[in-house]
């Protein structure tokens, strides 16, 4: 049960109407405390790896560090490759492991948007067991040191989303609807929650087919989440509360404890704060209890 792509468990997720975390992590620590929360909490999980982490680790180290967290975890845990524009990277990481694949060309014309994330679902679907993620519309913020301004973000078309997801034949979609990566400016950012409601309307009206990605999930209010997921978000991603969190807890403990040379601690104080993260985030995304 463990090892699976993103489909299913979303699928059930959208139907019964709570979210599944999708936590970036960007080394082991990271991981093996994202992956002991959601056991705790028996919940299903997906563990995310954006494109400069993959590059920097190697995807071939990420899968196999995916695989042992994953053999005999008592839930499914899918392994995603967050906003890739590299084709050619996303078969690499499919080969590699990674059962859920997000192509982002979302900064292409449609068509080219359209082709290829074609390929990338036809390369992937041929492989076997890989679901893939495409992306309509452009989120603002920075993700993975791309940096997309708000005057260059475009919201998703409901009408270009079915054709979208009919001619791809992608398995998760993310529609932009106002999210944003990195650290909000406001309490209340923008949403377009009527998009939102129109594009899963037309998406997944007469039955669940394509689950429905909601990206930028940090700083967004806890009221702001649960009606994103009542509207048709199961697919969550957290990155850049994680980023504080790793950083901040291993610059607090440094800074307490600035005579002491045992990385091991360090590690062991991350690992405690992250686990603590994630549970707020299961709780919130109504996940417990659900694998």
């Amino acid at each position: 049960m463990a090892i699976v792509n993103a489909k299913e468990m979303l699928l059930k997720a959208t139907t019964e109407k709570y979210a599944v975390g999708a936590f970036n992590c960007t080394n082991l620590i990271q991981m093996e405390a994202v992956v002991e929360a959601a056991i705790e909490l028996n919940a299903p999980l997906i563990l995310q790896c954006s494109v400069a982490p993959s590059k920097f680790l190697k995807p071939q180290v990420v899968g196999a560090i995916y695989k042992t967290l994953a053999a005999g975890a008592p839930i499914p845990i899918c392994l995603h490759l967050d906003h890739c524009n590299d084709v050619e990277f996303c078969k690499v990481c499919a080969d590699a492991g990674y059962t859920n694949i997000m192509i982002d060309a979302s900064k292409q014309e449609f068509s080219e948007n359209i082709r290829q994330t074609k390929a990338v679902v036809d390369y992937c679907h041929a492989a076997g067991g890989i679901s893939v993620e495409g992306e309509l519309g452009t989120v603002s913020g920075v993700e993975d040191q791309v940096r997309v301004a708000e005057s260059e973000a475009e919201l998703c078309d409901p009408e270009q989303a079915m054709a979208f997801v009919e001619q791809t034949g992608i398995d998760i979609f993310a529609p932009a609807i106002g999210t944003a990566h990195g650290v909000y400016k406001t309490k209340n950012p923008k949403l377009d929650f009527e998009r939102l409601e129109k594009i899963a309307a037309l998406i997944n009206g007469q039955e669940v087919r394509v689950p429905l990605v909601i990206h930028g999930g940090t700083g967004l209010q806890p009221d702001v989440v649960k009606q994103l997921i009542s509207l048709g978000g199961s697919k969550f991603n957290v990155s850049t509360d994680l980023k504080h969190t790793l950083i901040d807890t291993t610059y607090d403990y440094i800074l307490t404890n600035r005579d002491e040379y045992n990385p091991g601690k360090v590690d062991a104080a991350v690992n405690e704060a992250i686990k603590n993260k994630i549970k707020y985030w299961i709780g919130l995304l109504g996940s417990a209890n659900k694998a």
